[in-house]
């Protein structure tokens, strides 16, 4: 007797699909969640930051870089947020005036 519908095929395909990804799951290494670290590592010197100042130059390096949250008090990110822009470069041209006929 034939199965209907194909479910042996169906379950097949699925066991096809299903086993190789929970060998790649099992077989994933802390390693390769390597942009996490950076990311939790920044999140640990901008808390740093709220509680009164980066402790080490490393949080110092990452606060430059990336920024303070804003409403942070600490006097390393109030030095951080005042920053110089460059003011707008004048125009080189005339504006047209806008006449009507």
């Amino acid at each position: 007797m034939e199965d209907p519908f194909g479910v042996r095929q169906m379950r097949r395909f699925m066991l096809a699909l299903v086993v190789p990804a929970l060998i790649m799951l099992t077989a994933a290494d802390p390693a390769s969640a390597r942009g996490l670290g950076a990311a939790m590592e920044l999140e640990a010197a901008r808390a740093n930051a709220r509680a009164g100042g980066p402790t080490n130059a490393r949080d110092a390096e990452l606060l430059e870089r990336w920024g303070c949250l804003s409403g942070t008090r600490s006097a390393f990110c109030q030095a951080q947020s005042h920053r110089r822009y460059k003011r707008r470069a004048p125009r080189r041209y005339r504006r047209r005036s806008r006449r009507r006929w």
